[in-house]
C-alpha cells in the first residue's frame, strides 16, 4: 500500500466516523479529536505492515560440525587476506622502486580487499558459532552499501589497472606522460567516487521498499537483490535497475578488459622486449583477478533476483577467495615485488641484529 492510498484510506475512515463531531464543538476540542481518530485510522490500516526490525540469515551449512570446521578454514582465510593485504601496502610504500602508477593502484587493490572481504566476513564467522544468525536491519543496510561500494571501486580500479597496462605495454615511450602522478590521482579519485554513487543509489532504492515480512535472507550475508525480493510490493521494475546497473558496469568492464589484453596482445606477436614480459605477465595476472571477481558479479546480478543453490559458493569466491588470491597472484607472479620483499626481510633481520 502507498502512502497516499492509506492517507485517503485514513480520511475516508475519518469521515464515516466523524458524525459525533458537531458544528458548534470548540476548535482545539475539534483538533483533538481530528488527530486522535486520523491516528487510529492510520494505526488500522498500517496494523499488519510493520516494519521488519530484524532479518535471518540462512547461512553457508546447518551442520553444526561442518561450522565449526569453516569457522577454522576462514579465520585462516581472513588472517591471510589482511596480513597479505598489508603486506603489500607497506611494501609499495617502503620501496622507493615500486612508487609508480602500476603499484599505486595495486596498493588501492591491496586496501579496498581488506575493507570487502571485512564487511562480509567478520559477521560469517560470527555466525558460524551461533544458531540464530540475526542481522539488524540497520546492519544489514550498512553491509549492502558498503559491500557495493568497495565492489564497484574495485571493478573500475580493475578497469583503470587494465587501462595502465595497455599504456605501459603498447605506448611505452609515453607512459610517463600519459600516467602521470596528477593523472592517477585523478583516476583514483573518479573511481571511488563512481563506487560511492552506484552504492547510494542502490541502497536508496532499497531503503524505499516497506518490509513488513518475510525476512528470511536465503545467504549468508545481505545483498540488494536478496533483501529487495523480501520487500511487500512489485520490485519487478527495480530488478531491472539492478541488471541495469550493476549487471551492466560488470559486463561492460569486463568487456574492456578482455579487450584491452586482445590488443596487447596481439601488438606483441612479432617482439617482445624485456620490460614488456613483465608487463604481458602482470597483464595475465590481472586478468585471472578479473575473471574471478567480475565472474561473480555477472553472474549475480545480471539475472532477476532469484536464489540459485550456486549462489552461496561463488558469494564465498567474492568475499574470500579473491580478495586472498590478489596478493598470491601480485606477489608470486611479480618479480619486483619478491624482490622488494627480500629487501624488506633483509633490512628487517638487519636491524634486528644491531
Amino acid at each position: 500500500m502507498t502512502n497516499t492510498e492509506a492517507f485517503h484510506q485514513s480520511f475516508d475512515f475519518f469521515y464515516r466516523e466523524g458524525g459525533g463531531i458537531s458544528a458548534g464543538t470548540d476548535s482545539s476540542i475539534l483538533c483533538l479529536t481530528i488527530a486522535d481518530r486520523c491516528n487510529t485510522a492510520v494505526n488500522t490500516m498500517w496494523q499488519n505492515h510493520t516494519m521488519v526490525s530484524n532479518f535471518f540469515l540462512s547461512g553457508l551449512t546447518t551442520s553444526h560440525v561442518a561450522e565449526l570446521i569453516l569457522f577454522t578454514f576462514f579465520v585462516v582465510i581472513y588472517v591471510l587476506i589482511i596480513l597479505g593485504n598489508i603486506l603489500i601496502i607497506f611494501t609499495i610504500a617502503l620501496d622507493q622502486h615500486l612508487h609508480s602508477p602500476m603499484y599505486f593502484f595495486l596498493s588501492n587493490l591491496s586496501i579496498i580487499d581488506i575493507c570487502h572481504s571485512s564487511v562480509v566476513m567478520p559477521k560469517m564467522l560470527a555466525d558460524f558459532l551461533v544458531d540464530k544468525k540475526s542481522i539488524s536491519f540497520e546492519e544489514c543496510v550498512a553491509q549492502m552499501f558498503f559491500l557495493h561500494l568497495f565492489a564497484c571501486t574495485e571493478i573500475f580500479l580493475l578497469t583503470i589497472m587494465a587501462y595502465d597496462r595497455y599504456i605501459a605495454i603498447c605506448n611505452p615511450m609515453h607512459y610517463g606522460t600519459i600516467m602521470s602522478w596528477k593523472m592517477c590521482l585523478q583516476l583514483a579519485t573518479v573511481m571511488w567516487m563512481g563506487g560511492l554513487i552506484h552504492s547510494v543509489s542502490l541502497t536508496a532504492l532499497t531503503l524505499n521498499l516497506p518490509y513488513c515480512g518475510p525476512s528470511s535472507i536465503d545467504n549468508f550475508f545481505c545483498d540488494v537483490p536478496l533483501v529487495i525480493k523480501l520487500a511487500c510490493t512489485n520490485t519487478h521494475v527495480l530488478e531491472m535497475l539492478i541488471v541495469s546497473n550493476s549487471g551492466l558496469i560488470s559486463v561492460v568492464c569486463f568487456l574492456v578488459l578482455v579487450t584491452s589484453c586482445v590488443i596487447i596482445l596481439i601488438s606483441l606477436r612479432n617482439h617482445l622486449s624485456e620490460g614488456q614480459h613483465k608487463a604481458l605477465s602482470t597483464c595475465a595476472a590481472h586478468l585471472t583477478v578479473v575473471t574471478l571477481f567480475l565472474g561473480h558479479c555477472i553472474f549475480i546480478y545480471l539475472r532477476p533476483a532469484k536464489s540459485l543453490a550456486a549462489d552461496k559458493v561463488v558469494s564465498v569466491f567474492f568475499t574470500a577467495i579473491t580478495p586472498l588470491m590478489n596478493p598470491l597472484i601480485y606477489t608470486f607472479r611479480n618479480e619486483d615485488m619478491q624482490n622488494a620483499l627480500r629487501k624488506l626481510c633483509k633490512r628487517q633481520i638487519d636491524s634486528q641484529d644491531k
